[in-house]
């Protein structure tokens, strides 16, 4: 295909177009959402995939720009590098296993396959846009798209759950609009272009930190980060098991990745100046993390409170790369990267998982769970492939991407290091508490609704993210080599 053909916008419309034909099929062929949508999808990750395979990542190699404000100089600006690129692949990816996943869906057929495919279109432009006004956009859609898919298709107390969400993230979303405001009007002359922001890099004394603190109040919201974190839980509980997959898997690493986009490319020294402060956050979001997961009953809380945990290895490993000699500082950030693509996908297919026991359990508690493996012997032994994937172990995806975190940081803040790694026992420990306790013994036939094993729909939703966890693992160079592309500018 020719240099300027538009892989990226033909990518973000897809699921827009799929959106707008199931509304226009909605009251002959209701039904029509379901095929549509996982036809739609399935379309925009193998595009993804060749655009990937295509050699056209790089350093921002391919744009497709537009103009849109010129008065204001923001345009429609897409592009996508090594940073961007495996989100964009996380995203296609994961999206379209939660539609496979949604084959069951009876309440409000064509209205919840519409909010599913506005919310992929807002995750894929965040992640494409080179311009402050379009992210800002995308960033704002997907809070709305969220908020209904919570409040639609969520459990019991969805309505507070959602309300709570929502504000959370709004507050965010105010101080993320006062700080791209600011990086905007001073950065001369005025410029929208995210490219010339992190070529400029112009702020600079008490403006610079103004700016760099409102960056990262609205993306530890996001992410979220200690003490931010409180919004995270009830979400995860009350929304569907497709939401809190999209929610831990993709809409997180919007906040992680605008601590690197923005924090660490357009801000490099004020980030540098406060790093310390940063790695605190995320040391103690790490910990703390962990020890709350480790106290949960309920399985689906257990899983959520482990994302603050893993989110703190994550932005611990962002700080590292703003302090550290450029060797230890790249590996670092690789890991970080690393670590947003297998969290999505470990996650993601953890909440799968999860809703697929919540569908034949009456209880969500572990101790009244046990005898799993007899009953439902390949779902437990996909969660349990899951579950250690998410402690870290060797072979399966976590571990390539914390490893490098910790060895890159191990050369500026070696006792962070230290204390972290308590965390990683705790998360192995509470883990394997849940394995003992839900999977082993003999099973109470009373807390069973079904007792089928995984349906088929299910399998092909699952099953691929267990093998991509498993590649990764053992050859994590098909996403780092990627990756570094971008990274390894950072050490110039």
């Amino acid at each position: 295909m020719p240099d300027n053909f538009p892989f990226l916008t033909i990518i973000l419309l897809l699921p827009l177009a799929g959106m707008l034909l199931i509304l226009l099929l909605k009251s002959t062929y209701p039904k029509a959402a379901y095929p549509v949508s996982v036809v739609i999808s399935g379309v925009a990750l193998l595009l993804t995939i060749w655009f990937g395979a295509s050699g056209r990542v790089g350093n921002f190699a391919h744009i497709e720009e537009a103009s849109w404000i010129p008065s204001l100089g923001a345009a429609y600006r897409l592009g996508l590098d090594g940073i961007s690129y495996p989100l964009v692949l996380l995203s296609t990816i994961l999206f379209f296993s939660v539609f496979i996943f949604s084959s069951k869906i009876e309440k409000e057929i064509p209205r919840y396959f519409s909010l599913l495919l506005l919310l992929q279109a807002a995750c894929l432009g965040v992640f494409l846009s080179l311009d402050l006004l379009l992210f800002y956009v995308f960033f704002e859609i997907t809070l709305v798209g969220m908020y209904f898919l919570i409040a639609g298709w969520g459990h019991e107390n969805r309505k507070k759950a959602a309300i709570t969400f929502f504000i959370y993230t709004l507050i965010g979303s105010l101080v993320l609009l006062l700080a791209l405001l600011s990086l905007y009007l001073n950065t001369t002359p005025h410029t929208f272009d995210m490219r010339v922001l992190m070529e400029k890099r112009a702020l600079t004394g008490t403006i610079a930190a103004f700016t760099f603190w409102g960056l990262f109040i609205a993306f530890a919201i996001k992410t979220p980060l200690f003490p931010f974190h409180t919004w995270l839980p009830l979400a995860h509980t009350e929304a569907p098991a497709t939401g809190s997959a999209i929610l831990a898997g993709i809409l997180l690493k919007l906040g992680t990745y605008g601590f690197i986009r923005f924090a660490l490319q357009m801000m490099p020294e004020t980030f540098r100046q406060y790093a310390t402060y940063v790695m605190v956050i995320a040391v103690i979001s790490a910990v703390y993390g962990a020890l709350v997961a480790m106290a949960q009953t309920d399985i689906k809380r257990m899983v959520a409170y482990t994302s603050v945990n893993h989110m703190g290895y994550l932005v611990f490993g962002v700080a590292v790369a703003a302090v550290a000699p450029p060797t230890q500082g790249v590996q670092a950030l690789d890991g970080a990267v690393l670590q947003m693509f297998s969290h999505g996908i470990v996650t993601g297919c953890l909440f799968l998982l999860i809703g697929s026991l919540q569908e034949r359990l009456t209880t969500r508690e572990m101790p009244a769970i046990q005898g799993l493996l007899r009953t439902f012997p390949l779902l437990s032994a996909l969660f349990i492939i899951a579950s250690f994937a998410s402690l870290g172990l060797p072979g399966l995806a976590h571990f390539p991407a914390e490893f490098q975190i910790f060895l890159g940081g191990y050369s500026v803040y070696p006792v962070a290091v230290g204390v972290m790694l308590i965390g990683l026992v705790i998360t192995a420990g509470l883990y394997l508490r849940a394995i003992q306790m839900s999977f082993m013994g003999t099973p109470d036939k009373a807390i069973f609704t079904i007792q089928t094993d995984l349906k088929s729909y299910e399998q092909w939703a699952i099953v691929p993210l267990i093998i991509l966890i498993i590649a990764v693992g053992l050859f994590p160079n098909i996403v780092l080599s990627i990756i570094h592309q971008t990274t390894k500018l950072f050490g110039l």
